[in-house]
């Protein structure tokens, strides 16, 4: 349950990555998403929840951090696709 609830957030987080960046909803990379997410969520949300302090709890500060960290890994992505 654990594995399929990662995935389920990691992709929602993602896909609202994509929405905050312009995207309409049926031109959301659901792939992307997820991978974006999972790796954002990772690294942003865990970063920013460690240094306020709330180690692995969920609160609000992981949750913006998780957003926060999709958005960078989509930007660094679609940067990435265009120079190839």
């Amino acid at each position: 349950m654990l594995i399929l609830a990662l995935l389920c957030f990691g992709i929602l987080i993602g896909g609202l990555a994509q929405l905050i960046l312009g995207r309409h909803m049926a031109d959301i990379n659901w792939t992307e998403a997820l991978v974006s997410g999972l790796l954002g969520s990772f690294v942003g949300g865990l970063l920013i929840s460690l240094i306020t302090g709330h180690g692995l709890d969920l609160h609000a500060t992981g949750l913006i951090g998780s957003v926060v960290g999709a958005l960078i890994v989509s930007l660094a992505w679609g940067a990435l696709r265009k120079r190839a």
